[in-house]
């Protein structure tokens, strides 16, 4: 992914405000991002515990997509998949991460879901340049060129459900 600046990235969101975005946190380590191991950029909200954010660039241009999810609460053991880079983690690394649709859908309250790594580190997972709790990924006969085409179709597919 080429590197972002933060006029960039608030002028990609789909299904936010204007003023919403202007409001938004965007990272202030924009310069340090490993840019060229990313696929998307994904942050959390610092300030907002259940606020995430991403941006691709899909199809050449920019798209930002706001997300919420719930945090974690205690109990038992389980182990989830992430649905855009398949990666399995632990309890709380992965959560159902909603957006709302963008345009009158979003205004009447629609939204879409898709179970993501809570830290939206897909790109570094697929790279292994981060490792989940849970030890390892499992092992793929797709090359990484396979393994990043997918993790990209799978969010593009997000992304139009949040626009259509």
């Amino acid at each position: 992914m080429r590197a972002l600046d933060e006029q960039d990235v608030r002028g990609s969101f789909i299904n936010c405000s204007k003023g919403e975005a202007k409001r938004m946190t965007v990272p202030r380590d924009l310069d340090e991002r490993p840019w060229d191991d990313l696929d998307f950029l994904g942050w959390r909200d610092p300030g907002a515990p259940d606020r995430s954010f991403l941006v691709a660039d899909l199809d050449g241009r920019l798209t930002g997509v706001a997300l919420r999810f719930q945090p974690v609460r205690s109990g038992y053991f389980q182990r989830s998949m992430c649905a855009l880079c398949l990666t399995t983690h632990p309890r709380g690394g992965v959560s159902l991460m909603t957006a709302r649709r963008a345009g009158a859908a979003g205004r009447e309250g629609n939204t879409v879901g898709l179970y993501m790594c809570t830290d939206l580190a897909c790109s570094l997972y697929l790279r292994g340049k981060k490792v989940s709790q849970s030890g390892a990924r499992f092992e793929e006969s797709l090359t990484l060129e396979e393994q990043v085409a997918r993790t990209l179709g799978n969010l593009s597919a997000f992304v139009a459900k949040v626009t259509g």
